[in-house]
C-alpha cells in the first residue's frame, strides 16, 4: 500500500506540474476510493483518479496524457473519456502535447497571460525563494484564503423533526394553543466549529517561513472561529490577542515584540509540554484541530517530543505537521526529533507555499466532525 501512496502523490505531481490544480484533500479522496477498488486495476485506477483529481472538462486530455506518461512505460494509455471505456486491447496512443514557444503565443494574450502565469507561479513557488515585492504581493493573496475548521457536536439542541429527546415545551404550547392531543416534537444536539491551534516554530532554520506562516495565522484568527495561536523557539509564547488587530501590520508588530526568542534555537517537545500542561487541558482547547508549523529539527530530547506528541495528539482532535522540507520529492522523515514526533501526526504536509496553505484549508474542510 505505501508503494501505491508513493505512485499517487508522484502522480498528482505531474499533474500540478501540468497544470492541474489538485489539492491535497482531492489526493487523500482518491486513496480512500482506491480502498474499496483493485488499485492494481488500471481501469479502476484511470476512472477514480479522473473522479477525484479533475473538477474541469478541458483538464480531461491533460490528464489522459499525463496518466498515460507515469503508468505506461510506452506512454500510451488504454482508453480515452467517451462515455464508455473501449476494449482494453484497443489502445489509443496519446501523444504528448508539444512545447510552446513564447513567442509563438498570440500578441493580445500576453498581458493577461503573463499575469495569470505570473500569479500561478507565486502561489506555488516556496516561501524562501520570496523576493520583498513577491512577499508584499503573497500577503495580498492570502487575504483570500479561508479556513473552515471541522464541527463538533454541541451540548445545545434545537427543534428538529427527529431527534434523541422530546422537546416537552413545545408540546406543551401546542397542546394549549390548539386544545388537541399531546404531538410529537423533538429537539436534536447542534454543532459548533472546533477550535484552531496554530503552534509556529519561529527559531533560526524556520526564519525563511516563520513570518509568512505568522501572516496566515494572522489572517486565519480574523474568521469566524475560535483561532489560538502560540509561538515557539526556545520557549512557548501565546500570542492571540495580540493578532486581534484588524490592521496586519500593527497585529505583527506587536506579536514580534511579544516573542523574544525569533530565529533562536528550537526545543519542540519542551515547548508542546508546556502547551499541553497550561493549555491544552482547558475545555476550550480540548478536542481542538492542532496545526504544527516546523520543519522538526528538534534540538532537545527526541523521546521527549515522541512522549508530549502523544499527550497532544490525545487532547486534540486532529494534529496535522506542516514541514517546508516535505517538498523534497525525496524528502523521508529521518531525523531523530521527526521520527519521535510521526506516530502521533495524523497528516504531514508541507507548508511552504500558498498554494500548501490552500490544502490545509481543504484538508481541514474534508476532516471528520
Amino acid at each position: 500500500m505505501d508503494d501505491i501512496v508513493r505512485a499517487l502523490t508522484g502522480f498528482t505531481g505531474e499533474l500540478r506540474r501540468a497544470g492541474l490544480k489538485v489539492g491535497a484533500g482531492q489526493l487523500i479522496a482518491l486513496t480512500r476510493g482506491l480502498a474499496t477498488l483493485d488499485p492494481t486495476d488500471r481501469q479502476d485506477l484511470y476512472w477514480a483518479g479522473l473522479a477525484c483529481l479533475v473538477t474541469r472538462k478541458d483538464d480531461i486530455p491533460t490528464y489522459d496524457v499525463v496518466f498515460g506518461r507515469v503508468f505506461d512505460a510506452a506512454g500510451q494509455i488504454t482508453f480515452r473519456v467517451s462515455g464508455t471505456p473501449p476494449p482494453r486491447s484497443k489502445a489509443i496512443v496519446v501523444p504528448p502535447p508539444a512545447p510552446q514557444r513564447r513567442e509563438e503565443r498570440p500578441a493580445e494574450d500576453d498581458d493577461t497571460g503573463g499575469k495569470a502565469s505570473d500569479l500561478e507561479l507565486l502561489r506555488d513557488k516556496d516561501f524562501a525563494r520570496y523576493t520583498d515585492e513577491e512577499a508584499a504581493r503573497a500577503r495580498e493573496l492570502l487575504n483570500d484564503l479561508t479556513i473552515t475548521p471541522p464541527r463538533r457536536r454541541s451540548r445545545r439542541t434545537t427543534r428538529a423533526r427527529r431527534g434523541v429527546r422530546p422537546d416537552l415545551r413545545r408540546a406543551l404550547r401546542d397542546v394549549i394553543r390548539q386544545e388537541h392531543r399531546l404531538p410529537r416534537a423533538w429537539r436534536a444536539p447542534t454543532t459548533r466549529p472546533r477550535t484552531l491551534v496554530l503552534l509556529l516554530d519561529i527559531s533560526g532554520s524556520m526564519k525563511d517561513y516563520s513570518r509568512m506562516l505568522l501572516q496566515f495565522a494572522h489572517v486565519v484568527s480574523r474568521g469566524d472561529t475560535r483561532v489560538e495561536v502560540f509561538c515557539f523557539g526556545t520557549r512557548l509564547t501565546r500570542i492571540t490577542g495580540q493578532l486581534a488587530d484588524r490592521d496586519p501590520d500593527a497585529a505583527l508588530r506587536r506579536a514580534a515584540a511579544t516573542v523574544i526568542d525569533w530565529d533562536g534555537g528550537t526545543r519542540i517537545g519542551e515547548s508542546i509540554g508546556e502547551y499541553t500542561r497550561t493549555w491544552g487541558r482547558r475545555s476550550g482547547f480540548r478536542g481542538a484541530v492542532t496545526v504544527l508549523c516546523s520543519d522538526g529539527l528538534e534540538r532537545g530530547d527526541p523521546e521527549r517530543l515522541g512522549r508530549e506528541m502523544q499527550r497532544l495528539q490525545r487532547l486534540s482532535h486532529q494534529v496535522l505537521w506542516l514541514n517546508p522540507l516535505k517538498v523534497d520529492p525525496h524528502y523521508e522523515p529521518l531525523t531523530r526529533g521527526m521520527k519521535a514526533a510521526l506516530p502521533a501526526v495524523n497528516l504531514l504536509l508541507s507548508g511552504h507555499s500558498l498554494g500548501s496553505l490552500k490544502e490545509l484549508a481543504e484538508v481541514l474542510e474534508m476532516a471528520k466532525m
